[in-house]
């Protein structure tokens, strides 16, 4: 009777997800409803909430300009402590929720702007590594041959190299700055991408109603980017989810090495290096980025962790 009793409520789970016979629910809302009932990414979608709220009322919650120096204008010292009313600070002091920095800015509305910049440099260079890496592989797994050959070569060769280190040499070489910074996290993202295309795009083109198109006539270029590719794009969603987090973590790491963001661009990585040296005299200008990268890093992580679960079949039946 207990064995009944799970497989009934299992059927109904399952009609309550999928919908009644000749209704079917569309793939993406199953899998934005099994997305939800992953505590991962929960968790994961929360952090990311919060983080684009902030990023986009960005010009709200900050009480300063980023960049706005306050000495002069208000009566604070160079690297302060933190001042919360609410914790005992005297009401008649300027309140900073995060202290002051070394240039008598307001720490929290750097940090406030700063997601900005690290939403932005995610996305951008988890986009442009996408689009090459995702091409490379579409093509080099399909056609097959010398193709397969040239680009998986050529991605190996990239492959071969420590990806920070390889970072590092492209911007040494274009020079710092924020765009050349995204550039380079781009290329060195690319053969991750372009490998798991060509992965996925060999097991899929291989199946019945890829065989059934090219049948009826279909050209190459159509089979490949609407029937096959479209059908393969599941681990790539998840590895692009994953990608996200570390293109941040790199963009701060060479931001910290004074690669990346110059100042005074309100970036994560440009403000632990710039205070790197008062990590004992003053201890908050160091751990409120630090936080802030590792919480940031953590949503992007959980999130692709709970995609990878809803997404994969196997934990789905």
């Amino acid at each position: 009777m207990t064995r009944l009793n799970k497989v009934s409520a299992a059927v109904a789970d399952n009609i309550s997800e999928e919908g009644l016979i000749g209704d079917p629910v569309p793939l993406w809302k199953q899998t934005w409803l099994r997305l939800l009932r992953k505590r991962s990414g929960q968790i994961g979608l929360a952090i990311i909430g919060i983080l684009l709220l902030v990023a986009i009322f960005a010009p709200v919650i900050a009480p300063y300009d980023p960049n706005e120096v306050l000495i002069g204008i208000e009566k604070v010292k160079r690297r302060e402590p933190p001042c919360i009313h609410l914790l005992g600070c005297p009401a008649e002091h300027p309140q900073h929720l995060m202290g002051i920095d070394g240039n008598t800015r307001d720490y929290f509305s750097r940090l406030v702007y700063g997601s900005r910049i690290s939403l932005m440099i995610g996305l951008t260079t988890v986009s442009a590594a996408l689009i090459v890496g995702v091409f490379l592989g579409a093509i080099s797994g399909y056609f097959g041959g010398w193709i397969d050959n040239i680009v998986m070569r050529i991605m190996d060769v990239i492959l071969g190299f420590p990806s920070l280190l390889l970072a590092i040499a492209i911007v040494a070489v274009l020079g710092p700055g924020i765009v050349n910074a995204l550039l380079a996290i781009s290329i060195v993202s690319v053969p991750a991408y372009a490998r798991v295309t060509r992965a996925s795009v060999l097991s899929v083109k291989t199946l019945d109603f890829v065989a059934a198109t090219r049948v009826l006539g279909g050209s190459k270029w159509r089979i490949l980017f609407r029937r096959v590719l479209p059908n393969a794009l599941t681990p790539i969603v998840v590895l692009a989810t994953l990608g996200i987090a570390t293109a941040i973590l790199d963009a701060a790491g060479l931001s910290f090495l004074g690669l990346g963001a110059q100042p005074p661009m309100a970036e994560w990585g440009t403000m632990l290096g710039t205070e790197r040296n008062q990590i004992f005299s003053a201890p908050h200008l160091v751990f409120f980025p630090g936080l802030a990268i590792m919480i940031t890093v953590l949503g992007f992580n959980l999130l692709g962790d709970g995609l990878r679960d809803a997404l994969d079949p196997r934990l789905n039946t």
